[in-house]
């Protein structure tokens, strides 16, 4: 939807783009920019440009090609919409949202569903605290010697063992069945009607940082059927990203969060005085999820099962917490399967000395290397060293790696400057692999985030396109002259034949023109493709000649050109420049 100008122009001005992304990023300042660590893919070297000191400052990956201005950036990281971008960043910047700002569609839509959520969050806490039908649900958390506080705290709650119990009473509030259907309440049969998604379930609400219920967990109590079910994916929610507990976490003190396994160990550890404790949500831990929590803390404290399942769990959460920045520990119990059987028999002081004597990820790696050997064999020194080797290896700090070098090698017998010999030739060879790895992923995800099957389908025709688009980028007084020649509805590929459409009316309508300005038309994927063209329009000379160029060549629809989808767009303008008009 569309904002007054003057509105965005001081919004953007009030939220420095460099400022904002320092929320999420390590930025470093070179010169007129700034270059950082894409949030959004995983990278080791710095790939991503903040440009500034640009009339429009703006961010770009040459990785994985997102791009865009603040608000761009707002959307993809927090997985927002436009209109929800705009009111987070007026809110930070203590700006009032204009009076029409609140028609959107897409904003109503997610409005309701996160009104559902509340009002049946409201009626599972009610069913378990006031009804006869929640009787079972209060037995189950009285089992697990929930206190009354925690489950206020957290507004449990139970669904009734009933097909339509919650639709029902949904529908007497007012919301149609593809609302319910939508929010993920209600299931749609076969035959065309709906029915209660949970049932007969202990209820865990979802709650995201802002304190909207989002989404909801579902416990079995009696077994016989998936243990937990959880929300879908929905326009309010995104399992992947988010964090059960997180909106209490967030709040801590300690620049530690303690990463548990499921909903009952992580209200048992808050319960026990813990706040900032956090769970996944049904799924496995995701890049995503690690990035969110290094942004809130240095440390991440793993406390995931004693079971085989939860240690290679943890072994993952190890790489992709560190791959975020976050220094990951591993908390090592015994007599105890999980952090909730822990506390009931040990207590609360018992858990906080193995948060604060968790080992390091190293440490919890070579434990493991070491099980099942047994070192004083030269057979098990052997292994034990082979394992150890791809340990040591991962170690990104020479002067840690050769502290856990020396350990080991005291603890076999093994001379220190032969198993570093080892070590560096592991380095050298994955340095290769890594050079190759890398750039094979970022051509795949700049193929991912920038193709079209119209790009694959007609590339010569795609890159003119891009070429008349970049010259009105940068030169938007010509837009009169260009659309004279060529319109919207001569392009060939339907994404480029958007962007020019929206670029010319923009021109035309706008006393604050620029091309990173189109969020409300575009996704922030689709920002990342035009911020390209932004960017290229700056570094490829071209000119009026060229766009004639340009423009011939797609009205004539010409095939005699040869293939050009290889060709980069500095070299398709001085190959295009050799069309005679």
């Amino acid at each position: 939807m569309a904002f007054p100008e003057r509105f965005i122009y001081e919004l953007k001005l009030n939220n420095p783009i460099d400022s904002v992304m320092s929320g999420y990023v390590s930025l470093i300042r070179r010169g007129r920019n700034g270059v950082c660590l894409c949030p959004f893919h995983s990278e080791k070297s710095p790939s991503c440009t903040v440009y500034i000191d640009d009339p429009n400052p703006h961010f770009y990956c040459f990785g994985c090609g997102a791009g865009g201005d603040v608000i761009t950036f707002i959307m993809k990281i927090e997985n927002y919409d436009y209109v929800e971008a705009i009111r987070f960043l007026a809110d930070k910047a203590g700006m009032s949202m204009p009076e029409d700002a609140e028609g959107d569609r897409t904003a109503q839509i997610k409005s309701r569903i996160l009104e559902m959520n509340r009002v049946a969050a409201r009626y599972f806490f009610d069913t378990l605290a006031h009804s006869p039908d929640g009787e079972k649900g209060r037995r189950y958390f009285a089992e697990r010697q929930l206190s009354p506080a925690t489950i206020k705290k957290y507004g449990l709650g139970y669904a009734p063992d009933d097909w339509h119990r919650l639709s029902n009473y949904m529908r007497s509030k007012g919301y149609s069945e593809d609302e319910l259907v939508t929010a993920n309440l209600c299931g749609r049969s076969k035959k065309g009607g709906i029915y209660d998604w949970f049932r007969d379930r202990v209820m865990f609400p979802i709650i995201d940082l802002r304190g909207n219920v989002i989404a909801f967990g579902g416990r079995i109590i009696d077994g016989g059927d998936r243990k937990y079910l959880n929300t879908s994916d929905t326009p309010v929610f995104k399992k992947s990203s988010n964090l059960f507990s997180m909106n209490f976490a967030k709040k801590s003190d300690e620049d530690r969060l303690i990463l548990a396994e499921g909903y009952m160990d992580v209200i048992s550890i808050n319960q026990a005085g813990f706040e900032n404790v956090v769970a996944t949500l049904g799924t496995a831990f995701t890049q995503e999820q690690a990035r969110l929590m290094a942004r809130y803390a240095g440390e991440v404290v793993i406390a995931y099962d004693s079971d085989e399942a939860g240690q290679k769990a943890a072994h993952k959460a190890i790489d992709l917490l560190s791959n975020a920045g976050a220094r990951p520990k591993v908390i090592h119990m015994e007599g105890a399967k999980d952090p909730d059987e822990y506390i009931k028999k040990f207590g609360a002081s018992r858990f906080k000395l193995l948060l604060d004597k968790a080992n390091g990820a190293i440490d919890f790696e070579l434990k493991k290397c070491r099980e099942g050997l047994d070192i004083g064999t030269d057979e098990g020194r052997i292994e034990y060293l082979k394992r150890c080797l791809n340990v040591f290896a991962d170690i990104s700090s020479s002067i840690e790696r050769e502290v856990y070098i020396g350990r080991v090698a005291d603890e076999t017998g093994v001379g220190k400057d032969v198993i570093l010999r080892q070590v560096n030739g592991i380095l050298k060879k994955r340095q290769r692999q890594e050079e190759d790895r890398e750039w094979t992923e970022i051509r795949t995800d700049r193929d991912k985030m920038r193709s079209s099957p119209d790009e694959y389908a007609h590339p010569k025709e795609y890159k003119a396109e891009r070429g008349i688009i970049a010259y009105l980028a940068a030169n938007p007084e010509e837009s009169e002259y260009v659309q004279s020649r060529i319109s919207p509805e001569q392009f060939t590929t339907d994404f480029n034949k958007k962007v020019y459409a929206k670029l010319l009316e923009k021109i035309k309508n706008s006393s604050f023109y620029d091309i990173l300005s189109l969020q409300s038309e575009f996704t922030a994927d689709e920002m990342g493709k035009i911020t390209e063209i932004a960017i290229n329009s700056k570094d490829v000379n071209i000119d009026r000649t060229a766009v004639d160029n340009f423009i011939n060549f797609l009205l004539s629809e010409a095939d005699n050109l040869g293939e050009v989808k290889d060709l980069t767009d500095e070299d398709f303008v001085k190959y295009i420049q050799g069309l005679k008009k």
